[in-house]
């Protein structure tokens, strides 16, 4: 009896504990895109939850680049640029956004690496007017899974050859 009224008394006790609030610096998924007040519109909203989205490879696709006209009409329009860089260059350019429901782009991301796969600034004007680029691109498909629509990220990389675009990926 006595150790029945110890566990009455110490229930209370257990259940009162709040538990800490865990903390953390990453994100939650590796490659997720947090808004940044620095380099980010404040007009480009999500429709999912705050920070998230789906990756590319993860949505039923047709497999071809989600955009109309696919990676076909994104050439097309880069050639009537005929962008170049004053650098004869060689190496990668990536440049990595989020594609919201409404097919809005927006938190957009450079990396730049060298023919080596190693990160290195290529030239900075080139890369500015490739992100410039990339963004003035509006013909995105919205996506949607199981009645739900999406939030997904994507990626254009440009090959950079001798100061050119000669490829881009996928």
């Amino acid at each position: 009896m006595k150790n029945l009224l110890y566990i009455f008394f110490l229930l209370p006790v257990l259940f009162s504990c709040q538990s800490e609030k865990r903390v953390t610096i990453y994100p939650n998924k590796v490659g997720d895109i947090v808004f940044d007040k620095n380099i980010d519109s404040p007009d480009f909203k999500r429709c999912m939850d705050k920070d998230y989205g789906i990756q590319y490879y993860s949505i039923n696709n047709s497999g071809g680049l989600p955009y109309e006209g696919e990676k076909f009409a994104i050439i097309q329009e880069l050639e009537k640029l005929n962008l170049s860089s004053s650098k004869k260059t060689n190496g990668y350019i990536t440049i990595r956004f989020v594609i919201n429901c409404e097919g809005k782009t927006g938190l957009f991301r450079v990396q730049q690496m060298n023919e080596n796969y190693l990160e290195e600034n290529l030239d900075k004007d080139f890369s500015v007017k490739l992100l410039n680029f990339t963004k003035s691109l509006n013909g995105w498909t919205p996506k949607e899974s199981r009645g739900i629509k999406l939030d997904y990220y994507q990626y254009l990389t440009y090959k950079i050859t001798n100061g050119k675009v000669s490829e881009i990926l996928p």
